[in-house]
């Protein structure tokens, strides 16, 4: 079956499920290959369960008229995302980066909202699959969508973009993620920049921290002049920039948005200016200095799509940050801030440093691995002890094989949650700030519980 033919069955049934325990009425089953099972396998239970049609890859499954045999199921669902995409022509911005990417996507929904009908990405679908089920979400009724994109390879957000064809892009920041995947900072940096390489393709716009900026164009896997190229230099359909900024920053090139933190105890806190004028202030419900990018980057977009600075502001007082993501929690012995949901590097030292400028006292920390680092992991988990160290912090509590293996006579070390909990049991902690924070595979969200 080809994709045009697929399509039209799906715009009769337009809802896509890829969980043959999931299948609504009506619905379409993509059986997808996985690392321990094939969908293919599951494409009769589908019909049984409720779908309408599945679509298989394996003609030896094929019993029933139903079933809708293609070459490669992921990429006829991603071939069809690209073509709903096309056929609705609804404007798409596209979110990437190290960290914070996901907070910044429900900010920029959360402010878009205001004024338009967004569909943006659930959770944390930005992956390969992610994508295209998102993209197969967008009707007609829908005025923007707010695409975010993962990656731990050279190459996936250039195909993440291809399937998605943005008009506009944003890169969060770039730092020391997946490198198991992409063997360098340069390669991070370089995997990223595929979104904006696109959009300078294309002729996009794309909504630029100078911070990043300087990391891009410091890196010597991309061309200094990829900026001014950009903007207008022999191109005859060149993409915008729309840069925004911390206010302290060096200002070298027009931006459009600017903000500062004015408090942090425990929420962040910021006022921010429109290079027209306009100053807002805003208290927030997020935790975190690191967090002032994000929320001038929903600015940014929100002044550059029309919606009213109070109802920009609205938006961003009433987020409330969920799925262990700089949470502040307060249980019945402490105040704990859960940033749980992944880590690295970067991130990792964004948050203690953060931490170790709070007011709070007295301090704990309780951080797990950060995974996928490669070679370079141990490394890079010793220059946290380092740090945590120097930090001063009153009570330090790691968990995981390569804190342990770095740190296990400096600190009490823990090679699993469970083994963190036993201890937690025995020698609870009571009357302190706690942050947690550890990729999200290792569970520290789970001795949340204990204290």
């Amino acid at each position: 079956m080809t994709v045009p033919e697929l399509y039209k069955i799906f715009l009769e049934h337009p809802t896509i499920t890829i969980d043959s325990r999931n299948c609504p009425p009506e619905s379409i089953f993509f059986a997808l290959r996985g690392s321990k099972s094939d969908g293919n396998a599951y494409a009769s239970s589908a019909l049984s369960a409720g779908s309408s049609f599945a679509v298989i890859d394996d003609a030896s499954y094929l019993t029933d008229p139903r079933m809708l045999l293609v070459n490669n199921v992921l990429e006829a669902l991603q071939s069809l995302a690209q073509l709903h995409r096309q056929t609705l022509k609804t404007p798409v911005l596209a979110i990437t980066g190290t960290n914070g990417k996901t907070t910044t996507k429900e900010l920029i929904a959360a402010v878009l909202s205001r004024k338009f009908n967004v569909l943006y990405t659930q959770g944390n679908l930005n992956n390969h699959i992610g994508v295209p089920l998102t993209l197969l979400r967008l009707t007609p009724a829908h005025e923007i969508a707010v695409i975010e994109m993962g990656a731990n390879h050279p190459g996936e957000i250039r195909t993440l973009a291809e399937i998605t064809q943005p008009d506009y892009g944003l890169i969060t920041n770039v730092g020391c993620a997946h490198l198991e995947g992409f063997g360098s900072l340069e390669g991070v940096i370089k995997t990223k920049c595929e979104l904006l390489d696109y959009l300078i393709d294309t002729g996009g716009t794309f909504f630029m921290n100078t911070t990043l900026e300087s990391d891009i164009t410091a890196s010597r896997h991309c061309d200094p002049s990829v900026f001014r190229h950009c903007e207008g230099e022999a191109r005859s359909n060149p993409p915008k920039i729309i840069r925004y900024s911390e206010t302290n920053k060096k200002q070298e090139t027009p931006t459009l948005i600017t903000g500062e933190v004015t408090a942090r105890h425990p929420f962040l806190a910021f006022k921010w200016q429109q290079s027209a004028g306009v100053e807002k202030a805003v208290q927030t419900h997020l935790v975190g200095d690191y967090n002032l990018l994000n929320a001038l980057a929903a600015i940014t977009v929100g002044v550059y799509f029309g919606v009213k600075p109070d109802k920009i502001n609205s938006a961003i007082a009433e987020y409330q940050p969920s799925n262990n993501r700089s949470q502040l929690v307060k249980t019945a012995d402490n105040e704990l801030i859960i940033d749980a949901y992944n880590a690295n590097p970067s991130s990792m030292r964004a948050a203690l440093a953060n931490f170790a400028a709070s007011e709070s006292s007295p301090k704990a920390v309780i951080l797990g691995d950060m995974l996928e680092l490669g070679d370079q992991s141990l490394h890079l988990h010793k220059e946290i002890t380092e740090l945590i160290t120097a930090s001063r912090f009153d009570k330090v509590l790691l968990c995981g094989a390569d804190f342990t293996a770095v740190a296990g006579s400096t600190y009490p070390c823990f090679i699993s949650v469970e083994q963190l909990i036993n201890y937690l049991k025995i020698n609870p902690l009571k009357g302190y700030t706690i942050l947690l924070k550890a990729s999200h595979s290792i569970n520290i969200n789970q001795a949340a519980d204990f204290l």
